[in-house]
């Protein structure tokens, strides 16, 4: 975890932005706006805790494995609003990402709140277990451009990110796990079941963005990386790629990457997001 928080602090010291950016070369008074739908397919890894238990019961530990994007993706919608104003800049992302059946696997039970999750990964216990997971990303940023130059912006900016997850998961064993409960009574997981658990996860991020325009033919780079989180809340969100721009706007084609973890009981023990996205930017 510590060698994650350290490589996530220095990716935000190396590079610079996201779809949100200004063109402008030279300082400008007017007011910017520009609206950009993108489709991103990521894959989606992680591990949830639907713990701890309630009196009497049990809860699984469960890691998600969803890199067939296509079987596992069913919805997708993105969307990324920028208002800009001389070298100052506001932008908001909008995400909603909808996995279903994704292959998943439960790692642990936890039969005892703060003695922690019993170990069945080696068991071969799992006979068939699948994940969906519903959530919501949205962003808001504000910052100032401190480099503006003919080939090259470079902004800084802070604010925070929003996770709204809804994740339940279907599994299937071989057999029935059996534990110590609080009053020391014998519990039982079953062999089969559903477990639903929400989260809504706020994060305070500072980000760095800027982008290079390759010669005087339209095309430019683009990255961006921010780096935040709460009281127990860990969150890095990494993006590199290349345009070409058009008198109306842009098409972008961009790598992004999205990183959680939370510490304690909280549902996200760690979840990562990470595929291509490609959109087209409207200027106004």
């Amino acid at each position: 975890m510590v060698r994650q928080h350290l490589f996530a602090a220095t990716l935000v010291g190396l590079v610079l932005s996201l779809p949100l950016r200004a063109f402008a070369q030279e300082p400008d008074d007017r007011w910017k706006f520009s609206i950009m739908p993108y489709l991103w397919l990521p894959s989606l890894n992680g591990d949830l805790n639907y713990g701890p238990p309630s009196s009497g019961g049990s809860a699984p530990s469960v890691s998600i494995d969803a890199d067939n994007l296509l079987d596992n993706l069913d919805l997708a919608l993105m969307l990324v609003g920028t208002v800009s104003k001389g070298r100052w800049i506001v932008g908001s992302d909008v995400i909603y990402l909808n996995f279903s059946d994704a292959n998943s696997s439960v790692e642990g039970v936890d039969f005892n709140p703060g003695s922690g999750p019993i170990n069945i990964s080696t068991t071969n216990l799992d006979a068939g277990t699948s994940s969906s997971l519903t959530g919501w990303v949205w962003t808001l940023e504000g910052g100032y451009t401190v480099v503006q130059k003919p080939k090259l912006d470079l902004a800084v900016l802070a604010g925070f990110r929003y996770l709204g997850v809804d994740a339940s998961t279907d599994w299937q064993l071989t057999g029935t796990v059996t534990g110590t409960g609080p009053q020391g009574d014998s519990v039982t997981f079953s062999r089969t079941g559903t477990v639903k658990r929400s989260e809504n996860i706020w994060a305070g991020i500072a980000a760095v963005r800027g982008n290079y325009r390759l010669g005087g033919g339209g095309w430019f780079t683009n990255v961006y990386a921010d780096i935040g989180g709460g009281s127990d809340t860990f969150t890095w969100q990494g993006v590199a790629g290349i345009g070409h721009a058009f008198h109306w706007g842009d098409i972008q084609l961009d790598y992004r990457y999205l990183y959680y973890s939370q510490s304690g009981d909280e549902l996200v023990d760690n979840l990562s997001f990470g595929g291509f996205a490609l959109g087209a930017n409207f200027r106004f």
